[in-house]
């Protein structure tokens, strides 16, 4: 954490008791529970990583832990930074049957974001000489950028199919091709999506939005797998040294943004008359089992749909550059995995089976061997993990453990986290500088905004490798490759 006085120091800003804060493992430290918590808190991180995340963190975690129905512990990854409500990088489990709730801000304002990563077949020493033509072409062809709209206008009619039917939607349009959904999670369509419960602001919002980036953290980049750690893991993901591959991290756009928005506010103004106090009003919340919970579900469900049949048309997108500049080349996908959802999954605590609702807030699935939800041809070696890195350091896939499973309900983390905000990045890093910089180590950014390239400066970031080290120590995702950045399209 960031005290000069020292870490155990920065315990009391939260009015906790440092005795109650162990170090459980060499990667695991848990705080036991106090005042109104529930459960403990528990974050996987190393020594270094506890010492430079913000005290808010701390605050937050322990606030997670206090909501009515959470089971085992509030998670926290070792990427975890201060976000609204639940801190980024925040996993929790709600029993149903418990008196659990849902949290909008235990998702996050964009709804399934996530990364979906796919092979192009071709070397880095063959995409060489075309990396600044493909660059350019991807730029040209996929939007990027704050409000940047998509050729693809959906009217009401289509704006629900779409709701309904994800990246299954997009696949029966002709984006991509039934090959796809069985390397997307839920197999590319969420269950459960009720597109009546999204407002009309939510979907005009969200009108001619598919098929773009936005901004932000958002990206499409060309990476070279650099390093194989597992050569099982690597070999079943077909995974090899040298080979380039394309990764696209993005979300549910304006519509999930809207309906994170309007359920924070109702259920800040609903908690009392269920009985909920709040710690936080950011840590607005409904029980599972209300006309509210049921309505959030139902509208968030839809959001991911948004979101995979955006990454799905996305896919088509570069796939057609591809075939543009290289002819003959064929992109087929690796997977494809949100990290702010909740999902209802079964896990077994305590040695029995249960039905929960699991909130993962910037953290990333990550079922081990044998988990029915897996494609048939990666089930007994696990689920891929893809951990995005920020365009000028390096992104990772890992694979999910056993260990996973009952650690932190099958999640690991999902990126390096923050270490700075926008705003510091911007005072300290100027756009064109970086894309000079970044360009002399033989990395191209094409962006809209030269300022935004600033606030996603790779220093604002923390050190991605310690993150996955850290992940891979604490059992939570095995590391199997190590990604370079050759060139990135941002947001």
């Amino acid at each position: 954490m960031k005290r000069a006085a020292g870490w155990r120091s920065a315990w009391w800003t939260c009015d906790m008791n440092p005795d109650s804060f162990e170090r459980v493992a060499d990667y695991a430290w848990r705080i036991a529970p106090f005042g109104r918590m529930r459960v403990p808190a528990v974050i996987y991180a190393d020594e270094a990583l506890i010492r430079e995340m913000d005290d808010k963190v701390f605050e937050q975690v322990t606030n997670v832990a206090t909501l009515p129905g959470i089971v085992q512990a509030a998670y926290a990854m070792p990427d975890a930074h201060w976000g609204y409500g639940f801190p980024i990088g925040g996993v929790a489990a709600f029993d149903p049957d418990a008196g659990g709730v849902v949290s909008a801000g235990g998702v996050g304002f964009d709804i399934s974001c996530g990364v979906r990563t796919l092979h192009t077949g071709l070397t880095a020493a063959e995409i060489a000489p075309i990396k600044a033509r493909l660059a350019d072409r991807l730029f040209a062809r996929i939007p990027a950028g704050v409000g940047s709209t998509g050729q693809l206008r959906l009217n009401a009619v289509q704006m629900d199919a779409m709701l309904r039917g994800g990246a299954r939607w997009a696949v029966e349009h002709g984006y991509g091709t039934a090959a796809d959904l069985e390397r997307i999670e839920e197999h590319g369509c969420m269950a459960g999506a009720e597109p009546d419960r999204v407002s009309e602001h939510a979907k005009r919002r969200q009108r001619d939005e598919i098929g773009t980036l936005g901004s932000g953290n958002h990206y499409l980049e060309l990476q070279e797998i650099v390093e194989i750690y597992d050569a099982r893991a690597a070999e079943r993901f077909r995974l090899r040294q040298g080979e380039v591959v394309v990764s696209i991290h993005c979300g549910s756009r304006g519509l999930g943004h809207q309906i994170g928005t309007e359920f924070l506010r109702e259920m800040v103004l609903a908690a009392p008359g269920y009985g909920i106090e709040l710690p936080d009003r950011e840590l607005a919340c409904a029980p599972i089992r209300s006309p509210v919970g049921e309505a959030y579900l139902g509208a968030m469900r839809a959001a991911i749909n948004c979101a995979l049949a955006n990454r799905q048309v996305i896919t088509h997108l570069t796939r057609q550059v591809f075939a543009d500049v290289c002819p003959g080349t064929h992109l087929t996908l690796i997977y494809d995995v949100s990290h702010n959802t909740c999902k209802e999954e079964r896990h077994t605590v305590d040695g029995s089976s249960r039905r929960l609702y699991v909130h993962r807030k910037g953290a990333t699935r990550a079922f081990g061997p044998g988990h029915p939800s897996l494609p048939a041809e990666l089930r007994d070696v696990g689920q891929p993990v893809l951990i995005g890195g920020s365009m000028g350091t390096a992104s990772y896939i890992l694979v999910g453990t056993e260990e996973s499973m009952a650690r932190s309900f099958g999640s690991a983390c999902h990126g390096a986290g923050r270490a700075m905000s926008r705003h510091q990045a911007t005072r300290q890093w100027h756009g064109r500088a970086l894309v000079d910089e970044l360009a002399s180590q033989g990395i191209l950014i094409r962006s809209p905004s030269l300022r935004g390239v600033a606030e996603e400066a790779p220093g604002a970031y923390k050190d991605v490798s310690a993150v996955v080290e850290a992940a891979d120590r604490a059992g939570l995702a095995r590391k199997v490759a190590r990604l370079r950045p050759l060139a990135c399209i941002k947001g």
